[in-house]
């Protein structure tokens, strides 16, 4: 009996020294619920899994901050604090980095690859004139559009319909969130809001101390 005491004492501790509390999934709508249950399902490793925790990042509230080298986006609160959601990046190659604002937001927006990127992937040219949202666009349910100077960057924070890949560095450049955490985000941001991405040789945060829930290397 003391030891089972003993152990629910600890673990109470353990979480109240977290300062992480989980974010209520957001409200869907019809299209939203429609499209999202013919998305593939995937188990969202834990540590991607939206938290509102202590602000890491020092910016003003209302920003976005993207570390590109723990793949966390977080959205800087009042209060000092933010919340942290999962994303997946761009790869070395293609990856961008830098601030901007968001200057458009779309639900299921339509999807026209670049040109440069149909002539990297040439499988892409039956859709080279655009694809219409739904649950198979690469952009899924949400896109920010990122602008610089009143100029179109070209990248996106966006859904995905591949959820298997939040956490990695596998994509053209822009930022893939799930389904539900870009509704969520979207939901919570107005065009205008300041975007900083970080380079992956930056510093960033510390995914297992800012938050003091372990980052994907401590799992």
């Amino acid at each position: 009996m003391k030891k089972t005491v003993f152990v629910a004492l600890a673990v109470s501790a353990l979480l109240g020294a977290c300062q992480y509390k989980s974010v209520s999934a957001p409200a869907l709508s019809a299209r939203d619920a429609e499209y999202i249950a013919l998305v593939p399902k995937f188990d969202t490793y834990l540590p991607y899994l939206p938290y509102e925790i202590a602000d890491p990042t020092g910016e003003p509230p209302g920003t976005i901050y993207i570390d590109t080298k723990q793949k966390f986006l977080y959205l800087v609160l009042p209060n000092k604090k933010a919340i942290r959601y999962g994303v997946a990046t761009g790869d070395e190659a293609y990856g961008w980095t830098g601030e901007a604002v968001v200057q458009r937001k779309a639900e299921w927006p339509r999807w026209t690859p670049p040109a440069e990127m149909v002539k990297r992937w040439p499988h892409l040219k039956p859709v080279a004139g655009g694809m219409n949202g739904g649950p198979e666009n690469p952009l899924g349910a949400r896109a920010l559009y990122l602008y610089q100077n009143g100029h179109d960057t070209l990248y996106r924070i966006h859904g995905t319909n591949q959820p298997w890949s939040i956490g990695q560095a596998v994509s053209s450049g822009c930022i893939r969130m799930m389904n539900q955490d870009v509704i969520d985000l979207y939901g919570r941001v107005p065009n205008g809001t300041k975007v900083v991405v970080l380079p992956t040789t930056a510093e960033g945060t510390s995914a297992s101390t800012s938050s003091g829930y372990p980052g994907p290397a401590a799992l």
